[in-house]
């Protein structure tokens, strides 16, 4: 099945560069916008469900494009972003100063074994991220489908299709409101498309 990996659109914790992680926060005005360059651009592919992090920013991301084909968006717990725990709405200054050495160890090559305080370790992120990924699979063998989600989830899952080590994630960027295409099959995955933002330019 072909699935279309989409990073929700802009929060104003986006627009800041603070740490955002399962904060329940919404779309600000350029987030609300993007989502409409999502919802027509993915409007002409013939999606046969839209998959959906709990989160509202990815929700009302997913409703958008889910509206354009009038299907229903499916919660899909698995698609949930990191738990940063006590960095949670800080910025990375604010981070190194409460937290001396946490970046340094979690940039490593141990890294994804470093849980975040009070959080969680990304190797546990990309372990729940792929078998939700692999079970929407399941669900819609030689279909077309849509899943919203954020940028750990994201990039997790792309290492695991690139065949990465996942402490490379850094490696990869995936923007907000971007589309990245998979092919998954029964025993592989591939990468069609990484960080597609065309739909986001500014003309019509």
């Amino acid at each position: 099945m072909r699935l279309y990996l989409v990073r929700h659109g802009e929060t104003e914790s986006n627009r800041q560069g603070l740490a955002m992680g399962r904060a329940d926060i919404s779309l600000n005005e350029r987030g609300r916008w993007q989502v409409q360059r999502l919802a027509r651009t993915l409007a002409i592919e013939p999606l046969a469900a839209v998959y959906s992090s709990p989160l509202s920013r990815a929700l009302d991301t997913a409703r958008a494009i889910a509206s354009e084909h009038g299907l229903p968006v499916q919660v899909e717990e698995g698609l949930i972003e990191m738990d940063i725990g006590e960095a949670e709405g800080l910025t990375y200054a604010e981070v190194r100063s409460r937290f001396p050495g946490l970046l340094e160890a979690w940039g490593g090559a141990s890294g994804p074994e470093q849980a975040m305080p009070g959080g969680e370790r990304l190797s546990d992120v990309q372990a729940r991220a792929w078998e939700a990924i692999r079970a929407i699979a399941a669900r819609h063998g030689g279909e077309v489908a849509c899943a919203v989600t954020h940028n750990f989830a994201i990039l997790s899952i792309l290492t695991r299709v690139l065949g990465m080590e996942l402490a490379n994630f850094r490696r990869l960027h995936h923007s907000v409101a971007a589309i990245s295409v998979l092919e998954l099959r029964p025993d592989s995955a591939l990468l069609l498309s990484l960080n597609d933002t065309c739909h986001l330019s500014a003309g019509d």
